[in-house]
């Protein structure tokens, strides 16, 4: 698992070395996460998330990947010599996992954040909630029931554009 975390999060940043209109960076909130962004379009976007967090059941780390559309909603020139203010929001898929459980589940996104005139920097606060099926399998026994510790997924991102 740990293999595929370094690989997945080297792919993403070789690959943004060299293109246009990619952006790579990272988000703190409930855990670390490696983040990389795609637009393709002025107002249209996707955003990849790869991270680990803290898990306090069974003191472990969980491993998740989100991939999320993002919509720019609207922008305000609010400080037009610092940059640009924006809304977005989004949606997509998260996936994740530890140990004996997985879960798998749609996700959201609201984000507000500026991106700046003279740094190729953006920095955001979000609110990401994810939510779907959780299984819970091993030792003869599987469960399943409704994921929802991913509901009060808020962090603060920080993206590098090339």
């Amino acid at each position: 698992m740990k293999r595929l975390l370094i690989a997945v999060a080297f792919i993403l940043c070789a690959a943004t070395v060299s293109a246009q209109g990619w952006g790579v960076g990272g988000r703190i909130g409930s855990g670390l996460e490696v983040q990389g962004e795609y637009q393709f379009k002025s107002e249209n976007y996707v955003e990849a998330r790869f991270g680990m967090s803290w898990c306090h059941y069974g003191g472990t780390i969980t491993a998740n990947f989100t991939l999320l559309h993002q919509w720019n909603i609207f922008n305000m020139d609010w400080t037009p010599k610092a940059g640009i203010w924006f809304f977005d929001a989004g949606a997509g898929i998260n996936v994740g996992g530890r140990e004996h459980y997985a879960y798998v589940g749609a996700a959201g996104s609201a984000k507000f954040g500026i991106k700046f005139n003279k740094v190729p920097i953006k920095l955001a606060i979000d609110w990401t909630p994810a939510f779907g099926p959780e299984i819970l399998y091993g030792g003869g026994d599987s469960i399943s029931e409704f994921y929802k510790h991913g509901l009060a997924n808020f962090g603060i991102s920080c993206v590098y554009c090339f």
